[in-house]
């Protein structure tokens, strides 16, 4: 089957599932996953899994994407904020329904990678920075949107704050051990309100960047605890 066939058939699966924006559903078709995995996986990249992408990372499960892309309800006039970069892939999918996305990635290599993708796939409206996502990115809010590819271990007030009043914010949240859900927040004059989703399993939030080295085996940017 060719990737085209097999991208197809995603975005049925997509539809099946729930997704319903066509904007969403047009971004996965118009991005090509396979540029955002190694040339080995790339007949597996149309399959609605997690791939590796290199130094213990993974690429997130189209479906979650999808979701949390949707959950955000963005449009072209929205400026987004991305914390955990990974290989670009759902910041290249928010590029194509937001008027700018600024994207932070802790592990430098991982970074580089992620701007050598959008340069090739001449994506403009992507705004990079390698440092510590949990800070947000201050000199730039307020943000219309904010998504988090890590799990919190509990509202992070600081990148809320960030957040536009109106503003939405979709996040993984619970322990790392533990069962988490999917959070949708928004901002509002009164406070914030909440929303909980399907249970998901993402590596933690972590504070600070990683210096310019080999990074730890034992990490992966965001697996499914089941399918949703």
């Amino acid at each position: 089957m060719s990737l085209e066939a097999r991208k197809i058939r995603l975005i049925m699966l997509l539809r099946r599932s729930g997704i319903s924006d066509t904007q969403v559903l047009s971004a996965i078709e118009k991005i090509p996953r396979e540029a955002f995995v190694p040339q080995s996986f790339h007949d597996r990249a149309y399959e609605n899994e997690t791939l590796p992408i290199g130094f213990g990372q993974t690429l997130s499960q189209p479906q979650v994407v999808a979701l949390m892309t949707q959950s955000l309800s963005i449009n072209k006039s929205h400026k987004v904020l991305e914390i955990g970069t990974g290989s670009g892939y759902q910041a290249a999918i928010l590029s194509c329904v937001a008027r700018r996305v600024y994207t932070i990635e802790r592990y430098k290599p991982l970074l580089q990678q992620a701007e050598e993708r959008f340069a090739a796939l001449r994506i403009h409206n992507i705004v990079t920075k390698y440092g510590d996502g949990s800070l947000g990115w201050p000199e730039q809010v307020p943000f219309d949107r904010i998504i988090l590819t890590a799990a919190a271990g509990d509202m992070p007030e600081k990148l809320y704050q960030q957040l536009a009043v109106g503003g939405i914010m979709v996040l993984p949240i619970g322990p790392e051990r533990g069962e988490q859900k999917i959070l949708r927040v928004i901002r509002t004059e009164q406070g914030p309100t909440y929303e909980e989703g399907p249970t998901v399993f993402f590596v933690p939030l972590i504070s600070g960047a990683l210096p310019d080295q080999r990074p730890p085996n034992a990490v992966g940017r965001a697996t499914q605890k089941k399918e949703i």
